[in-house]
């Protein structure tokens, strides 16, 4: 099996370039914001982050196909990049630090595409995680200052915390009642967002998080690091992986009953 390990490395080097760009203009009173026809929010330092990524792997990794937020798909082959240059834009515009780039490898495999390298980068809170496949997943400042993160062991939902983003997409997709049953059974919730409540289950400090509606670069970086903590990574439908247009995340001891409940079985 390969080792993947030099693809982890080359995602950090283009994490830190995107590092650069993001808080260069994080917080900028001059800072171009446009509504994208999604009604969803892109900034400069959206495109140039997404533009920075597709240069370094044209020029390193010219046979690999890059997918991206901003810019859609470029190439074929078997190994597809998949990029979101800043996850939490929302955020990002209005200063506040909880936002991310994202980056993944993805190897085409039994099943379609599956992430075999993740990348989370998270500059604004000075954090970092990352996982390839068969070596477990890590948080810390660089590969050489690292620490190894595993799930939570939590086997009751009564003892549980879930975190998720917000309540309008559960009531938009007919799961609010659901996803309100849930929240009387855990011990805790909070909407912390995007894609830090995936890194929290992926550090043991979450339990299970879960959100109604997303694209495959909201993903695939998390799966990775979700399933080499140790957890589990499914859409609403139960289909391991990030290709079901939405997320499911879990110790894995606990997710067959968030899955009851999202989808209204309790």
């Amino acid at each position: 099996m390969p080792d993947y390990l030099d693809d982890l490395r080359f995602a950090h080097v283009l994490a830190d370039a995107a590092d650069a760009t993001t808080m260069d203009r994080f917080k900028a009173l001059d800072l171009k914001v446009e509504t994208k026809p999604d009604m969803t929010p892109v900034s400069e330092a959206d495109k140039a982050a997404e533009e920075l990524i597709r240069g370094h792997l044209q020029r390193a990794r010219p046979r690999d196909a890059i997918l991206g937020e901003e810019y859609g798909i470029e190439g074929t082959g078997p190994r597809r990049w998949v990029v979101d240059p800043i996850d939490g834009t929302k955020n990002y515009v209005r200063g506040v630090p909880v936002w991310a780039t994202l980056i993944s490898l993805m190897e085409a495999g039994e099943g379609g595409y599956q992430p075999v390298v993740g990348v989370v980068s998270a500059p604004a809170l000075g954090r970092r995680w990352w996982a390839a496949k068969g070596h477990g997943a890590y948080t810390g400042r660089s590969l050489t200052s690292a620490t190894r993160i595993h799930v939570s062991r939590v086997g009751r939902l009564a003892d549980a915390s879930f975190a998720y983003s917000s309540l309008s997409g559960w009531e938009e997709q007919g799961r609010l009642d659901g996803f309100l049953d849930l929240t009387r059974q855990v011990w805790r919730t909070r909407a912390y967002g995007d894609f830090w409540p995936y890194m929290m289950v992926a550090e043991g400090a979450v339990d299970l998080c879960a959100e109604p509606e997303l694209s495959l670069w909201d993903m695939a970086a998390n799966a990775i690091v979700v399933t080499e903590a140790g957890g589990t990574f499914t859409g609403l439908d139960g289909r391991p992986g990030p290709h079901s247009g939405n997320a499911a995340a879990s110790n894995g001891l606990l997710h067959d009953e968030l899955l009851g409940y999202l989808n209204g079985r309790y």
